[in-house]
């Protein structure tokens, strides 16, 4: 007995140990928790400031302020099941089941799910769908990163409201998701610290990675080559490679400490609360939409992820619009080892029985086989005990045109990453089509600019990429197909002449074949493509110009030599194609370099020197042997004559001029390439067509009101029946007999006065459509010279103005137009009323 009482004392003592210690527990997770909840978080402060109870209910559709009879009886079928799952799984953390809307009224999340397919092409896709809600909401983070938030909005009022948290994302993005076809599912879990605060600091910006390089296959060796004799190999080749081999190993060495050095300054602190953060996020199964396997969407970045992912630490549950699952699968290792088939009563525990379970048959039965009677009685009681979901008490989900274009909130958003930092504008925000800029750094407090890539839509001159090395000072523009001169890149330090320059072109739309052209004060190369001539390379080298500081047009520099390179002409023979032909001007000589023909290792030369200018003037031209000096690969049985010589040294001297003339001009193209440039940097904005749809609504509106007002003017002129001639009866005292001559007065003078009230009407439109023009010219004028004063805000209201102004232009020259088309016709149609006039008909129809 008194072991008995010893024991029980003992178990005791253990228990009340037990409690303290998951006290102090308790309160160091409170304490930090408490810490944790006010971490900083790369957020906008507008969005910490925001207050969600500042939102208008009262318009609210009834569905929100109210649960139906079937909503209510959900509602007590899932504390039914809150009250089962406790008692069986005590230890687990509570089920995100029917938290509060923006009303104050409990919903069930799967309620909370509208599936919406919206009628824009690009949320058509799951990739279109997450970077539009990362793009379009602000991300706000959990008061309290370990514990449910208490309230879910609709959809609607978060899109309204522009911002939510993780689970405001994953609902608005599963419901896009479900609309479009995907097999989409909101999950409620845990996840790292990075994930849920947005914290992408540690990670690469995914416009910055380089591709990974493709490793050369080492060369198979032979097995049936002879091997030479070990006495034959050479030492210093021996030397050399061990040297190599030492070389490579050491950058190898170095390239590893540099990793593991990047590795420990880019490693994450350690988390007190790992594994206990609090994340949603969506869930996309493999089956619909030609989806090859499981994945995770991360909505706060729009990423896709592997369901093996580390950063997903376990899940809850998961749902949808039709039903709620709880995983019964343990996520000791994170989701790695998670089966999916939520039909797996084992993995997953189902809210509502009978909403999306199949009908299965007996696993003995066929497919045509029938019921019995006891089967049909069980299943209709199981049709009695099963629960549909009830319908979405969401309203309808919208996103207005201007909405969809503008995207980010406010119009932009910022996102850090490491040594990196991206910005994101709306489309049509910028003037200048500006739609993205990174900016690369060279250390991780990012304070050193290496690098700025700026994306563009829209442009009129077809630019769409720029990078500056701030390093270099090399600036490199990439252009989609359609520019003017067909251009591709443009590398350049300065927009100047006699600078350095890189261009690639577009060679099928250009006659020559140009494919790239790289110009410097001192030469100028030129590469083609499939031109008939098999020409593919150019290289000109110019001198130094004769008169100091004039000007490249004026005094272009001399060339001094031109040397030509061309592909196989498998149509000649190999010691008749010319591969290569250098034009040295200043020595005036020629040199030709053939193909090899097969089995040499030599081509054949011919090397000539030109007649001195002075003799071709006068045309005493003599061929001598002295003139060309040639070698033929070979036997010599192919030397030709001096007559032949002397037809091809005439034909080079030709063939000269022409290249001469061809590189002048294309030293003007690339001054007319450059002027270009220069006056499209100076004036770039966005071409009229792609303004965004809510101003060309406004301007369709104005267009109706305005012919509307017109109508109703005509129609209220031809309801007056005014006397047009009173005026001028007036003046002969209305008599009731005219003379043909007072007729034909009153006749003249009608149409006179017709004819001035129309030139009056018409110089007014006039006068008016010069003073818009004059006043869109100085607006013009002023923005060109206080542009880079201008915020963007400043910038989008001084361009909508003007686009208003132009509309005015557009309106006042249509006006003028159409009055110049009527008024012979008006002066015709009062002519003949003027015939057909009781008072005037007699004296006029004679």
């Amino acid at each position: 007995g008194g072991r008995m009482e010893v024991l029980e004392e003992k178990e005791e003592e253990e228990q009340i140990e037990e409690e303290l210690e998951a006290l102090e527990i308790s309160d160091s997770l409170q304490d930090v928790e408490e810490k944790v909840s006010v971490e900083q978080v790369c957020i906008p402060n507008n969005v910490l400031d925001f207050d969600w109870s500042s939102i208008d209910t009262s318009q609210l559709p009834s569905s929100y302020q109210t649960n139906s009879l079937k909503e209510k009886k959900l509602l007590h079928v899932a504390d039914h099941f809150l009250q089962q799952y406790t008692h069986l799984c005590p230890e687990r953390m509570p089920l995100f089941l029917h938290p509060v809307n923006e009303c104050g009224v409990e919903k069930f999340v799967s309620t909370t799910v509208r599936p919406t397919l919206l009628p824009y092409p690009e949320l058509y896709h799951w990739e279109g769908c997450a970077s539009f809600v990362s793009d379009y909401l602000t991300m706000e983070p959990l008061k309290s990163p370990i514990t449910l938030p208490s309230s879910l909005y609709s959809p609607s009022t978060i899109l309204r409201c522009q911002q939510g948290n993780c689970f405001d994302f994953s609902v608005l993005l599963c419901s896009l998701l479900l609309g479009a076809g995907y097999d989409a599912y909101c999950v409620h879990g845990y996840a790292s610290r990075e994930m849920c605060t947005l914290d992408e600091t540690l990670q690469l910006c995914p416009l910055s990675r380089k591709p990974q390089e493709v490793p050369k296959e080492e060369m198979k060796c032979n097995k049936y080559k002879a091997k030479p004799p070990p006495g034959l190999q050479i030492e210093l080749e021996l030397q050399e490679r061990a040297k190599r081999k030492a070389e490579t190993e050491a950058a190898g060495k170095n390239m590893e400490r540099e990793k593991e050095k990047v590795t420990e300054v880019a490693k994450p602190k350690r988390d007190p609360l790992h594994g206990l953060r609090v994340h949603a996020w969506v869930l996309v199964l493999s089956g619909k939409r030609e989806v090859p396997e499981n994945f995770f969407i991360n909505p706060f970045t729009g990423k896709s992820h592997s369901t093996t992912d580390e950063h997903f630490l376990g899940i809850e549950s998961v749902w949808n619009h039709r039903n709620y699952w709880v995983n019964m699968q343990e996520c000791r290792d994170g989701c790695k080892g998670l089966i999916f088939n939520l039909s797996d009563a084992i993995c997953w525990e189902m809210l509502l029985s009978g909403s999306t379970r199949p009908l299965q048959l007996h696993p003995g039965a066929k497919k045509g086989m029938h019921l019995s009677n006891q089967d049909k009685d069980g299943m209709e009681k199981e049709k009695d005990i099963s629960f549909d979901m009830p319908p979405s008490w969401v309203a309808p989900i919208q996103i207005s045109p201007r909405a969809f274009e503008t995207r980010c909130s406010q119009g932009k958003k910022v996102i850090l990453y490491r040594k990196a930092k991206l910005e994101k504008w709306a489309p049509q925000l910028n003037g200048n089509g500006l739609v993205q800029r990174l900016t690369i750094y060279g250390d991780l407090d990012c304070t050193e600019v290496v690098e700025v890539r700026k994306w563009f839509k829209n442009r009129e001159d077809m630019l769409t990429l720029r990078t500056v090395n701030k390093q270099t000072q090399m600036t490199t523009d990439y252009f989609s197909p359609g520019h003017l001169f067909g251009l591709k890149a443009h590398t350049y330090r300065s927009l100047e002449a006699e600078t350095d320059h890189r261009m690639e072109f577009y060679p099928e739309v250009r006659v020559d074949g140009l494919q790239k052209r790289a110009e410097t004060a001192e030469e100028m190369r030129e590469d083609f493509v499939g031109r008939e001539d098999f020409l593919h390379s150019r290289h000109v080298q110019f001198g130094q110009r004769g008169a100091a500081g004039t000007q490249a047009d004026i005094n272009p520099l001399p060339i001094v030599q031109i040397k030509e390179c061309f592909l196989r002409n498998p149509e000649k023979p190999a010691d008749e194609d010319v591969a290569e032909r250098i034009f040295l001007i200043r020595e005036e000589k020629i040199h030709l370099t053939y193909h090899l023909k097969d089995k040499y290792i030599t081509a054949s030369k011919k090397d000539f020197s030109k007649v001195p200018e002075r003799a071709r003037r006068r045309n005493q031209v003599i061929m001598t042997p002295e003139m060309c000096i040639t070698y033929q690969a070979g036997s010599p049985e192919k030397e030709k004559k001096l007559v032949q010589l002397y037809t091809l040294l005439k034909e080079l001297t030709k063939e000269e001029k022409k290249l001469k003339l061809q590189a002048r001009q294309s030293e003007a193209e690339v001054l007319n390439i450059l002027k270009v440039r220069a006056q499209e940097e100076s004036t770039a904005h966005l071409p009229a067509a792609t303004w965004t749809t809510e101003r060309e609504e406004k301007r369709r509106q104005q267009w109706e009101v305005m012919k509307n007002t017109e109508e109703e003017e005509l129609l209220g002129q031809e309801e007056q029946h005014l006397d047009y001639l009173a005026p001028f009866l007036i003046q002969i005292g209305h008599r009731e007999k005219m003379s043909k001559g007072q007729a034909l007065h009153v006749r003249d003078a009608c149409l006179a006065d017709l004819k001035q009230r129309l030139l009056a009407k018409a110089n007014i439109i006039q006068a008016r459509l010069e003073k818009a023009v004059e006043e869109l010219q100085k607006k013009d004028q002023w923005f060109q010279d206080n542009r880079s004063r201008l915020s963007a805000e400043e910038e989008e209201e001084f361009l909508t103005h003007c686009s208003e102004t132009t509309f005015q232009i557009h309106i006042l020259s249509l006006r003028l137009n159409r009055e110049k088309q009527r008024a012979p016709q008006q002066y015709l149609a009062l002519q003949e009323k003027l015939h057909k006039d009781p008072r005037l008909a007699e004296h006029l129809s004679h």
